[in-house]
């Protein structure tokens, strides 16, 4: 049996006011419109054509969250905690209320994270870089005290990341945070600014946008990572990251676990943030899509879940599927077909969710991403 899904915007603040109206064809309703979540997670779950929540189907055992993500402004700097982790927080914070604002932990469960741009471009913060490649890009800054004092931090023994990423946001260095991110707005309007131009602009205006936050010197020290539509990019578990600006399809394990560091006014937890930090630098890879054949997989180190992009030309596209799947159309016209011939057409920003099928059909001509577990 086919379900369709659908559910409202949420309107978090860094929500865009277009992206997501321009995908599904409609006039903008005027406020941020940030995420659209299709999953039984209690905090929204996806309303079911006819009536009712897919709770209320699943019962809540959805291991994936699968959303529409569209980013007008930059999103807080975050982590998220292994499953190890994960349960020891949630077990430490057993006595809490489940609003507590002390609280970190909202459930036991990790929450590895795969993005895919549905945008030409989509911009984010992505890992922390090697240390040596962010002395040289600190080397087209001023030498103002901030600057001297990061360079010096950074080069000192032992995990310099972790502990300038403690001095940063420990509360007492707002005037070399605030120095450091003047160094950068005046280094990104220089022309001499050379390959790292691209990133002290996008630096500069995450500043901007967040004036003074000490999470600007945070994203200083991150991969910054443009991805083209079809792109993909995978955030484990401990990965510092932030979406910055586009829109994407996303999928996680079901989990609303996030550690913030910066570029937020909510409650930032430095010793847990620094406890389950992976300081360890690289850039992260960006997944490609093939351009050979209908199916593109995004291949993830995740039990949880597994994303498949389809582009149908008017041949049906038939795929085999583990567990509960759902079918996400964002472009075009199509439709899905169970194997006892159900079909379901899909308007864009709609999902058809299979809860035990085989395999599925997508015929039509456009674009879905396909959602399952993991195998």
């Amino acid at each position: 049996m086919l379900l369709s899904l659908t559910n409202t915007p949420r309107d978090y603040a860094w929500g865009s006011d277009s992206l997501l109206a321009e995908l599904e064809g409609r006039i903008p309703t005027g406020a941020p419109e940030a995420e659209v979540w299709f999953g039984d997670h209690p905090g929204d779950p996806a309303d079911v054509a006819g009536g009712g929540t897919l709770d209320q189907i699943t019962g809540g055992t959805l291991p994936y969250l699968l959303k529409l993500l569209a980013a007008g402004r930059p999103l807080s700097i975050q982590v998220h905690p292994t499953i190890e982790q994960a349960r020891a927080g949630w077990a430490r914070e057993s006595g809490l209320a489940a609003d507590d604002p002390q609280r970190n932990y909202r459930d036991d469960n990790h929450k590895p994270e795969l993005l895919v741009a549905l945008s030409e471009r989509f911009e984010s913060l992505s890992g922390l870089r090697p240390v040596a490649d962010t002395l040289e890009l600190l080397g087209l800054l001023d030498d103002s005290d901030g600057v001297v004092q990061l360079r010096e931090r950074l080069s000192g023994e032992g995990d310099a990341l972790r502990a300038v990423i403690g001095w940063v946001l420990g509360g007492t260095a707002q005037r070399e945070v605030d120095e450091i991110i003047a160094a950068v707005v005046a280094a990104s309007a220089k022309t001499d600014a050379g390959e790292w131009g691209t990133t002290l602009r996008a630096i500069a205006g995450v500043a901007e946008t967040y004036p003074g936050d000490p999470g600007v010197v945070v994203a200083l020290l991150m991969n910054h990572v443009v991805l083209t539509r079809g792109e993909g990019v995978f955030l484990r578990a401990g990965l510092l990251h932030a979406y910055l600006s586009g829109l994407g399809v996303e999928i996680m394990a079901a989990s609303d676990n996030v550690l913030r560091g910066g570029l937020t006014p909510k409650r930032i937890d430095v010793p847990e943030l620094l406890a389950i930090l992976d300081t360890t630098p690289g850039e992260v890879p960006v997944l490609r899509g093939s351009d050979d054949g209908a199916v593109t997989p995004y291949p993830v180190p995740a039990p949880d879940f597994a994303l498949e992009r389809v582009v149908v030309d008017g041949t049906p596209v038939t795929l085999e599927v583990t567990g509960p799947t759902m079918v996400l159309a964002t472009a075009g016209a199509v439709a899905v077909t169970a194997a006892d011939g159900e079909e379901l057409a899909l308007a864009v920003g709609t999902v058809a969710f299979a809860a035990d099928e085989k395999a599925v059909t997508v015929s039509g001509r456009g674009e879905v991403f396909v959602a399952h577990p993991g195998r």
